[in-house]
């Protein structure tokens, strides 16, 4: 049983890594990035220079940036430099007007934007933008979360030189060290008030997933399976509509669409996952809100977990973790037990893991649809104690080291892998 202290620490925890942002992180926190140092500098900048870790630079290479119709890192740059408030966060970008687009796209064209990877850095979220005019200059950090300022500096001043190791965010994080037991402690026997705040992530991004059925987004992969020849081969059921409304979420994220999601652990796309297919599953079973309520905890809690381990990003595409958060909590709306609840996990991990990412892009929601078929028919086979056991692959007897596992080879096991990635992506 957890103390009152300790589910209080991780209620903060999920506050800190459930958050509301408009577009992709990565670009809009390079975005937010931009605007602080230009708001520190005090002058339009004539010149501004961004300094990428190169898993930044992937996952904004071919994301839409919203409100423009636009793809890539220098119109979110551009707004940034122009017209962010910095104030407003990861949703920095929701009041651009067509204007203000215009005026991006000649900074843009004036070739005052440079961009370049950091070498010599081991941090794979790590922004660094240099804005200057006039002979004056002013420097920011964002690195370890999207949000995070670790360094500010103007004219030569040292103005913040925080490590992301001595952040007071991370000092929460580690309060409670977090495995696979103290998630579903807290999501299963915590009071059902503590908890309700998780309904609101998954009404925003139900806002989302409705907007796909109203309009095309990107790929238009919920769309897809709503035609003619999708219902006919993948029919009308529950599983279509979990991948449906979660895939439809993503196409809009994705295209750019200027609509709010809620993130988990500094991805959109991570908070649809967590999020849709159960919000859809317990909608069509009828479950009472305090179901839906822990297994929404259970998922969103999961991922950060894995997440704390695997790092916000990494070569291991992000639904690889989401989809295992949701497998977890359509087993307990289910009725599932403690033990077929790590069933799901661990067929999940076996299943794919492996999966790289190469970037965020309208192609994403094709790969959450991929997530959302596994999760649910990992669920299915928990729920009939069918296990990958660990005499296969990498799973383990216990759940934690399964994750290890997991872990292991997203951060060493497939560094080259991210590598060739974005060398392949950076040479087309």
């Amino acid at each position: 049983m957890l103390s009152t202290d300790e589910r209080t620490r991780i209620h903060l925890l999920m506050q800190q890594e459930i958050v509301s942002s408009i577009g992709c992180t990565e670009p809009v926190a390079v975005a937010l990035c931009t605007a602080k140092a230009c708001s520190m500098l005090g002058k339009k900048a004539e010149k501004i220079e961004a300094f990428l870790s190169a898993n930044v630079l992937k996952n904004a290479l071919g994301v839409g940036i919203p409100g423009t119709g636009m793809t890539g890192l220098p119109i979110a740059i551009a707004l940034g430099a122009l017209t962010g408030k910095p104030e407003e966060g990861l949703e920095l970008l929701k009041g651009v007007t067509a204007g203000e687009v215009e005026k991006g796209k000649r900074f843009i064209e004036e070739g005052r934007i440079e961009i370049r990877q950091q070498a010599g850095i081991t941090d794979k979220l790590y922004i660094r933008t240099r804005c200057s005019a006039g002979g004056e200059s002013a420097v920011t950090v964002i690195s370890g979360s999207h949000n995070r300022f670790t360094y500010m500096e103007k004219n030569g001043e040292v103005l913040l030189d925080e490590p992301v190791a001595r952040s007071k965010e991370d000092k929460v994080e580690n309060a409670v060290p977090l495995n696979f037991r103290t998630v579903y402690q807290y999501a299963i026997e915590s009071p059902p008030a503590e908890l309700s705040f998780i309904l609101e992530a998954a009404r925003i991004n139900r806002k989302v997933a409705d907007e796909a059925m109203l309009h095309s987004y990107g790929h238009n992969v919920a769309g897809s399976l709503m035609n003619r020849n999708g219902l006919h081969i993948f029919g009308d059921n529950l599983h279509t509509r979990m991948v449906i409304s979660t895939a439809g979420a993503c196409d809009v994220r994705m295209d750019g669409a200027l609509i709010p999601v809620m993130s988990n652990s500094g991805s959109g796309n991570q908070g649809i996952a967590a999020t849709m297919p159960i919000l859809t599953y317990a909608e069509s079973e009828s479950c009472s809100d305090e179901q839906l309520i822990r297994a929404l905890t259970l998922s969103s809690l999961l991922i950060i977990y894995i997440k704390q381990q695997l790092g916000r990003l990494s070569a291991l595409c992000g639904c690889v973790v989401a989809s295992t958060g949701s497998s977890c909590g359509i087993t307990y709306l289910m009725g599932g037990s403690y033990e077929q609840i790590v069933f799901a996990a661990k067929n999940m991990i076996a299943n794919i893991t492996g999966m790289i990412c190469d970037g965020a892009k309208p192609g994403c929601a094709l790969k959450i649809a991929s997530g959302v078929s596994t999760a649910a028919l990992s669920a299915v086979m928990a729920i009939e104690n069918e296990v990958v056991t660990s005499r296969e692959g990498i799973v383990d007897e216990d759940i934690d080291r399964t994750i290890e596992n997991l872990a292991r080879i997203g951060n060493s096991g497939m560094q080259e892998t991210d590598q060739l990635v974005l060398d392949i992506m950076t040479k087309k």
